[in-house]
């Protein structure tokens, strides 16, 4: 049996990230990404994005062998809409997905569908195809339409026992994603109060003991600052998918970065098995 492989969140930001090599949370993913495919050396990716809500009570699973990119963005210069990131899926995987989920008690159906930017963008930093290329099947999955933090954390316990068989689940969305307060902190330094009260009080639920975690994360949606850091919880929702699928392995803030009304925290469940 492989050792079993860690889970990540990632913060993945707007697509410009890809070309901000000066930012902190650029090099941060090219960390992250080196880990995984030198430490790790996983036999392939399954990966759920803020970016693909599937119904309310059924995820969807890309089917596909061969999956384009969808430019889910607006406002970009040109060049953004022709990016390529060369990616190759698994409909065996994907069906074990599906297989998994349901057996679990929920619904899941198969899909064709291209790899968001909330995968794609990430990854092009974190794997960049040149300097240290993924070079295993991705599989993408959905969120289910709902704000439910335990049909989330549910939906990950369903799936963790692919970590058991070489393959890294990664979820992507933001620690605090609010874009409407965006321009009230354009250029000014640091952070809005809610940024930093919402990513410490993320840290410190995801960081209790196993036992104790669903609940501790569930509160989080009840605070008085999870509407300002979160107006739509789709950013948040993945890290319960991935706190689902951790199991019995702790959660740990790798690093985080509160800028304006985002931020960029990173984490990892379990740990590097040497």
């Amino acid at each position: 049996m492989s050792p079993r492989t860690p889970v990540y969140f990632l913060s993945h930001g707007g697509p410009n990230i890809m070309e901000e090599v000066s930012h902190p949370a650029y090099a941060k993913l090219q960390e992250i990404g080196r880990e995984i495919t030198q430490k790790v050396k996983p036999k392939a990716v399954v990966v759920f994005s803020a970016h693909w809500q599937g119904d309310r009570d059924t995820i969807e699973v890309n089917t596909a062998e061969t999956t384009d990119l969808i430019y889910d963005f607006y406002g970009f210069p040109p060049h953004y809409y022709k990016f390529e990131y060369p990616n190759t899926g698994s409909k065996t995987l994907a069906e074990k997905v599906i297989s998994q989920v349901q057996a679990a008690g929920l619904k899941a159906e198969g899909a064709k569908r291209g790899l968001d930017h909330g995968v794609w963008a990430s990854f092009m930093c974190a794997f960049d195809p040149e300097r240290n290329p993924l070079n295993v099947p991705v599989v993408q999955a959905s969120l289910f339409d709902t704000d439910d933090p335990d049909q989330h954390y549910k939906l990950g316990q369903a799936v963790q026992g692919l970590r058991d068989e070489g393959i890294v689940i990664i979820v992507s969305g933001m620690a605090v994603h609010n874009l409407r307060d965006l321009r009230f902190a354009w250029g000014k330094p640091g952070a809005l109060a809610y940024t930093e009260s919402f990513d410490e009080a993320l840290k410190e639920a995801v960081e209790e003991e196993p036992s104790s975690r669903q609940k501790a994360m569930a509160q989080l949606l009840e605070r008085r600052d999870a509407r300002r850091a979160h107006p739509s919880f789709e950013h948040l929702l993945p890290i319960y998918i991935g706190a689902g699928a951790a199991g019995d392995d702790k959660g740990t803030r790798l690093w985080t970065l509160a800028e304006g009304s985002m931020s960029w925290a990173q984490y990892r469940f379990g740990e590097v098995q040497a």
